[in-house]
Parts: structure tokens; C-alpha cells; sequence
């Protein structure tokens, strides 16, 4: 019987970096993953495709604008789809290679199969042939992810009413393309689709889509979609979902009782995703789990039987593959006798459209409702010569700050490059900055990065300087 310090199960990104750390601090580890691929649903079917398709899809819509640029391009542009998914794959492969070269570096023993407890100690690693064996850990730790939730009354039948796995390897471009749920995943694959040629139509039971996010981004990536050419129809129920052919009927109600029926070729059922805890057999190890499926578990991420402890989409917080990086990372620090910690409030979001979308902190909703008395100022991307330059216009930078410290609270931004901007509100907000701070750095001009400095600067004192 194989013996390890360390085993977790789940090769996602908060299992393959908890691996890493865990071997780096000494711990012999095993990982187990029931697919061929390691990365979980991230890199395979998640945050790496999706975005893989995301660029080639922006790069066909940037070619229709090259003439703005003095670009004159001759001939027609045309979709090879079958490339851009083929492309895709390419990409996930290497990225999973890259992960398989990593557990080879650190010398972390990879089994490929399900694996489920036979006790606290114990797992057993059931494989594809039908073969098994049991392994024994001191320490375990589940890192099994997450899969797409559903609607009761839906059928999925994963060729015409689908969900974000099967959206990333269809074989056409849909004429129209109905998504319920205007998350974030639902938001991403709808641009993918709508740039290539698709009628995209968003049917979102809250309000307004990415409910989560600070509202003034909601309304403003509303905006710069529907110029696009997306539909939504916000604060409604959907009914029923229904197929003929190949023809899907989505029906749906509002709040005033009326009813809407949209017709499509396609139907991408984008409604969260749920923890996926299916065969760990976690009652053998006397873990618990809650009514909603999540592995219940303390502050340290422990569950309730001192030995395991588990982290990502299966635990309580945001579905989010850099939350499940850092859980990993703490686990294993917390194994070795370290003092880590994580700041759930400064874990940022983002929405992968173009314009970018990226939040962290606390939205002005959140500050209403605790009754913090704050203070905001906004700075519009148009107003930026580097955006003027590169023709990225849309959106903006809010900040939040505390009205009496000046302690930044919440950064919300929407426009080009926002993802990558919002690290530097996460790094300011760690450090406890305040606005004031963040107006005194320099920022290299011309760059988007000044945005937040002229944001900063109409919170400290509504004196933004280029507005």
C-alpha cells in the first residue's frame, strides 16, 4: 500500500497548486484526477478554452474594424470554426502538458481514477480499467471542483439545449443562441458567438446581469453589449425549455405576469454550477456536508474531522480559480505549521468581455446596506489618451473610499485591460492604501493604468484632472 503526507483529490487549479506548495514544503504528495488531463475544469473546460475562444473570436471583430485604422484588407474575412475550436484544444493540451510537467518537478506521484474514501486515512482510487488500489495519507485534501447547475424542469441533452462544457466545442455558429443566465459564464460565450455572427438573446431572472458585481457595472456592460448587438431580458422567469428539432422555445415571464417566447437553434443553460462531491463516498470518512452540497469546513479550512480539509468551488465563497489557488496554498501552509491567510474581500471578479469587467471589495450596495458613510469618484475611459489611441473607449474606474479615512473600500472598473488593472487595486487595498495614496503614485502615460489614478484623485477631492 502506497503512503503519503499529503493526498488530494482534484487536479483543478486550488488541487495542483496545493500539490505544488505542499511538495515544496516537504510533504511526499499524491494527487489523484479521474480524467486524463489534469487542471479540472479551469483548464479543460473552463477559465483556459473560454478564453482561448474569447481572443480568436476579438480578433475577427477587431478585423472588421481595421479600416478605422488606414488597415485595408482585401477579400473576405471568413470563420473557419472547426480551426478556432482545433486551436482552442491546442491550447488547453499544452497548458494541462504544462501542469503534468509540474507534478513530474515536484515529484508528486499522479494516479489517474475516482477517488473516494474507505476512512479517514484511506482512499481508494478506483481506475478506468476496472482495477483499484488503496492508498494511505495522513493528510487529505478534497479539491473536487464543481459542475454546471441546472433548472428541475430542463432537459439538458447537450447537443441543442447545452451547457458551457458542450458550448466551447460546437461544430457551427448558432443563428440564434437563447442563454438563461446572464452570469459571467453565460456574458463570456455569448460575446464568443454573437462576434462570430449569432443572434444572442439573454434571459436573467434577476434585474440585471452579473447581479453580483457593483450595479453601475452591471448597467454600463449592459450598454456596451446591446451596442453590440445583445439582447437581454432581465427579471425574468424562465418556464419552460422546450425542443423540436432543431428548434428550441424558451418561455419566459416577468414580474407584471407576462409572457415571452424566444425561439433559437441553440440554448446554453448558464445558471451557476454546483459543488460536485459525487462518489467520494465522504461518509465512509464521517465528513460533512451541507444541504447544498458544499463540504462544510472551518476557517482554516478544515472539516470537521481534523485531518481533512478541503477547498475551491466545493467549500463555501465565489466559484473562482484564483480563490481555489490561494486555498490550496493556505491548506498547505497550515500542514506545515505556517500562519497564512486569506482576505475573502479582497479577492477580485472579473467578466472576460470586451470590454473587461473586474471588481474587489465592496460594492456600493454592500456599503448602503453595513451603513458605512463612503465617499466615490469615477473616471471614464474616454477621457484616457491611450484608449482614445486604441479606439477602447467604453467604460470606466470607480473607487470607494471610506469617508473619514480615506481607506479604499471597493474598486470597480469596466473597460480595456481592466483585468489585468485590477491587480493593482487588490495590491493598494492589501496594504490598506487610501485614495489619496494611490492619486500620488506615478503612472506611466499614456497607459490605462491612469484611469485609477484619475479615479483615486475624483475621490479624494473631486479633483480628476483630465474631466
Amino acid at each position: 500500500m502506497s503512503q503519503f503526507d499529503v493526498t488530494i483529490i482534484g487536479s483543478g487549479p486550488g488541487g495542483y497548486v496545493s500539490a505544488i506548495r505542499c511538495a515544496q514544503l516537504g510533504f511526499k504528495t499524491a494527487i489523484i484526477e479521474k480524467y486524463p488531463s489534469l487542471g479540472g475544469t479551469c483548464l479543460n473546460v473552463g477559465c483556459i478554452p473560454s478564453k482561448a475562444l474569447l481572443a480568436s473570436s476579438h480578433h475577427y471583430e477587431e478585423l472588421q474594424h481595421f479600416a478605422d485604422h488606414g488597415i485595408e484588407v482585401s477579400g473576405d474575412v471568413k470563420i473557419n470554426l472547426e480551426k478556432m475550436i482545433a486551436r482552442k484544444q491546442a491550447v488547453v493540451d499544452q497548458t494541462s502538458g504544462g501542469v503534468k510537467y509540474l507534478m513530474d518537478k515536484n515529484k508528486i506521484t499522479v494516479f489517474e481514477g475516482v477517488g473516494s474514501f474507505e476512512d479517514a486515512t484511506h482512499v481508494k482510487v478506483s481506475k478506468n480499467d476496472g482495477s483499484s488500489e488503496i492508498i494511505e495519507s495522513k493528510y487529505i485534501i478534497i479539491a473536487t471542483g464543481s459542475k454546471p447547475s441546472n433548472l428541475p424542469f430542463i432537459t439538458l441533452d447537450k447537443e441543442r439545449v447545452i451547457t458551457s462544457t458542450e458550448a466551447l466545442k460546437l461544430t457551427e455558429v448558432p443563428k440564434h443562441l437563447v442563454i438563461i443566465g446572464g452570469g459571467v459564464i453565460g456574458i463570456e460565450l455569448g460575446q464568443v458567438y454573437m462576434r462570430l455572427g449569432a443572434q444572442v438573446s439573454v434571459v436573467e431572472y434577476m434585474d440585471r446581469i452579473v447581479p453580483g458585481m457593483d450595479s453601475s457595472l452591471s448597467k454600463e456592460l449592459t450598454k456596451v453589449l446591446k451596442k453590440q448587438g445583445m439582447k437581454f431580458y432581465v427579471s425574468h422567469k424562465v418556464q419552460s425549455v422546450e425542443r423540436s428539432g432543431d428548434v428550441i422555445t424558451v418561455k419566459a415571464e416577468n414580474a407584471k405576469g407576462e409572457t415571452i417566447s424566444l425561439e433559437g437553434d441553440y440554448s446554453l443553460v448558464s445558471v451557476g454550477r454546483r459543488p460536485y462531491t459525487a462518489g467520494l463516498n465522504a461518509d465512509k470518512a464521517g465528513v460533512k456536508i451541507s444541504d447544498r452540497g458544499m463540504v462544510e469546513v472551518n476557517d482554516h479550512l478544515q472539516t470537521n474531522v481534523s485531518n481533512i480539509y478541503a477547498i475551491g468551488d466545493v467549500v463555501r465563497g465565489a466559484m473562482l480559480a484564483h480563490k481555489a489557488e490561494e486555498e490550496g496554498t493556505m491548506v498547505a501552509e497550515i500542514l506545515a505549521g505556517q500562519k497564512p491567510h486569506i482576505d475573502y474581500n479582497l479577492i477580485p471578479g472579473v467578466v472576460y468581455t470586451w470590454p473587461e469587467v473586474a471588481t474587489v471589495g465592496k460594492t456600493e450596495e454592500q456599503l448602503k446596506e453595513e451603513g458605512v458613510v463612503y465617499k466615490s469618484g469615477s473616471f471614464p475611459f474616454k477621457a484616457l489618451g491611450r484608449a482614445r489611441a486604441g479606439g477602447d473607449t467604453d467604460g470606466f474606474v470607480k473607487i470607494l473610499a471610506d469617508a473619514k479615512t480615506d481607506e479604499v473600500l471597493g474598486v470597480h472598473m469596466i473597460g480595456a485591460r481592466c483585468a489585468d488593472l485590477i491587480a493593482e487595486a487588490v495590491t493598494a487595498m492589501e496594504f490598506r492604501a487610501s485614495a489619496e495614496d494611490i492619486s500620488r503614485m506615478s503612472h506611466a502615460h499614456p497607459t490605462f493604468a491612469e484611469a485609477v489614478k484619475e479615479a483615486a484623485l475624483a475621490a479624494t477631492d473631486n479633483r480628476a484632472l483630465h474631466v
